[in-house]
Formats: C-alpha cells, sequence, structure tokens
C-alpha cells in the first residue's frame, strides 16, 4: 500500500509531515483541478491533524520526564 493511500493514524511524525510538505507544494503550484485539489487538501487536514496530535504527545512525555516523580527536577547550570 504506498503512503498516501495509508491512514495516517499509521504513519510516523517523519513520514506524516513528509507527505504533507508535498502536498503544500502540490497545492501551491495552482496547476491541480478544483476536484483533485480537495481531495488532496483532505488528506493535508488529516495529516496535519496527525502531526499536531504526536507533536502534542511528545510535548506531554517530555513534560513527564523534566516534572519528575516529585516536581520539577532542578539541576545545576552547565556553563564553559
Amino acid at each position: 500500500m504506498s503512503q498516501e493511500t495509508r491512514d495516517p493514524s499509521q504513519l510516523t511524525f517523519e513520514d506524516s509531515l513528509s507527505e504533507l510538505e508535498k502536498i503544500v507544494s502540490h497545492l501551491e503550484r495552482g496547476d491541480v483541478p478544483l476536484a483533485d485539489s480537495i481531495r488532496i487538501y483532505k488528506r493535508g487536514a488529516a495529516l496535519k491533524a496527525r502531526c499536531e496530535s504526536q507533536l502534542k504527545d511528545a510535548q506531554l512525555e517530555v513534560d513527564q520526564i523534566v516534572m519528575g516523580p516529585d516536581g520539577p527536577r532542578v539541576e545545576p547550570a552547565k556553563l564553559g
């Protein structure tokens, strides 16, 4: 199954972002028939939502790592 037909929820962040960038570039050229533009735009919207969801999940994971079980971790500054 090609990447363009796979369910966005099955794609990695990198694959979703790469496909989304291709869609934006394709639509910006302005040479896509209207019906195709709508289909491609819908795919792009789904990929955008997937990327946003994955970024939110990653941010939550980083926040949990930084927070630690006893509250925010305090580490000495690395100078020099």
